[in-house]
């Protein structure tokens, strides 16, 4: 605006026009600073390898390595009964040369040394026979046992090892024939490796229904699903959580229509999950949202707006709220009951707050969702966050950044079958090796304890 017209203008034109551009300099100065805020994993959803990280400047050692003064000193237990023991006897004194054998020892010194045998894989041959009956000319085949069957070309304990290298290490089809051949002596093709993954994956698939069967009849379900890629495309793995399963499934909706599928006509208790629509809609009599992901999210706009008490206020309620939850079974019945009494009256009185601008969306969520943020200080099945679902996915995330996409949709069903049954084994403290063993047919081991194989 030109000079004269600013001088034209009345002392209530002035006033007004101050007004105005005090409102548009606010405005800017916000919009710089949530500019300038870093979005980490402490306060949004990117990944904490997303995060910046400042080079760290080299300093010199203030103290001498090694254990601190005082601390009890870790050795490798020994083994009570190993399996070979040499034995360094005195024979001689090395001063006055006399003989020290039949001297009683004062004392023995045990080191035990740990080491693996090379290891060759044991070939077991079949020759079946073949004979023509004389009387009616039929050809009558010599029957095969149980585990040496026909089309059979590895046995079992083979076939988890192959099976857990890839699934569980994310070893690759062409790293995993080097594997094969400098570690095991055997020789194993990348089609080879391929057919006893997919063999794996129907092995497993009946016990992998079974433990759906029991997820979707749990009182208290948790979910989650991060990205997967399929045939180059973007898929979606899910998980479902109970007390002791879980069950995995890649399917290339993200929608509630995957909820839907897996639960059937079963409906929960309580659904414990993040703030995604189509699980914050699953079928369940109540929901209860994940605490840890609202306070990081508080914490995002605590750092876009320090100045809102209410934030900070509601994200130190939440911690209270878990901080109490932990602590139950330390208390009385009674004073946990007043705790909660307290934080409960406390929730009522923020969400009554009001403001404008950054935020609001998160009050009008907890508003909304006023029956979904405390279910589990009511109910000791019920946790506080959906942390479990998270560490389940972890291993998924890994394997997806090392292998790339699934070729197939036999590899992407597999993958989740086999996710299913090892994950939920090592929930019930089982070997998963063991089970994928067990799984995997009948073992040929014993017939080499037997005369016509030996």
């Amino acid at each position: 605006m030109a000079k004269a017209r600013i001088e034209e203008l009345s002392r209530e034109e002035l006033i007004a026009l101050l007004y105005e551009l005090t409102n548009r300099v606010r405005d800017l100065e916000e919009k710089l600073r949530l500019k300038k805020t870093p979005t980490t994993s402490k306060n949004s959803s990117q990944p904490p390898s997303r995060d910046f990280k400042p080079e760290k400047k080299k300093r010199k050692r203030s103290r001498k390595k090694g254990a601190k003064f005082g601390h009890e000193k870790q050795e490798r237990a020994l083994v009570e009964q190993p399996d070979k023991v040499f034995y360094a006897l005195v024979d001689n004194c090395q001063t006055c040369h006399i003989n020290l054998l039949d001297q009683v020892p004062t004392r023995i010194i045990r080191r035990q040394i740990t080491e693996l045998p090379e290891i060759k894989p044991v070939v077991i041959e079949t020759q079946q026979y073949e004979v023509i009956c004389p009387c009616c000319g039929e050809v009558q085949r010599g029957k095969l046992s149980a585990g040496l069957e026909a089309g059979r070309y590895f046995g079992p304990r083979l076939e988890a090892t192959v099976t857990t290298l890839h699934h569980e290490h994310h070893v690759g089809f062409e790293r995993l024939v080097g594997l094969c051949r400098e570690v095991f002596n055997l020789t194993l093709s990348e089609g080879g490796a391929a057919s006893i993954i997919k063999r794996a994956g129907k092995a497993v698939f009946d016990e992998a229904e079974k433990i759906g069967e029991q997820v979707r009849h749990g009182k208290v379900v948790r979910s989650d699903e991060t990205s997967a890629r399929v045939h180059g495309d973007n898929w979606w793995q899910w998980v479902f959580v109970s007390e002791k399963c879980e069950y995995h499934l890649i399917m290339p909706s993200r929608g509630y229509d995957v909820i839907e599928t897996f639960m059937c006509d079963c409906e929960a208790e309580v659904w414990v999950c993040d703030c995604w629509k189509p699980q914050l809609n699953a079928p369940a009599k109540m929901c209860q949202i994940c605490m840890a992901h609202q306070i990081r999210n508080l914490q995002g706009l605590i750092d876009k707006r320090p100045q809102l008490a209410w934030a900070r206020e509601m994200q130190a309620l939440f911690r209270k709220a878990i901080h109490l939850g932990n602590r139950r079974e330390q208390m009385t019945e009674r004073g946990y009951q007043k705790q909660v009494t307290i934080i409960k009256k406390k929730l009522d009185q923020l969400l009554k707050r009001k403001f404008s601008g950054l935020g609001t969306n998160l009050l009008e969520r907890y508003r909304t969702r006023r029956d979904s943020l405390f279910i589990f200080l009511d109910r000791t099945d019920v946790p506080a966050d959906n942390n479990a679902c998270e560490r389940a996915l972890r291993p998924s995330v890994i394997h997806r950044k090392v292998m790339g996409s699934f070729r197939s949709d036999w590899g992407a069903q597999t993958y989740a079958a086999l996710a299913t049954v090892l994950n939920t084994a090592k929930r019930n403290g089982e070997n998963a090796f063991q089970k994928l063993v067990q799984l995997m047919g009948t073992p040929v081991l014993p017939y080499l304890l037997q005369s016509n194989f030996a």
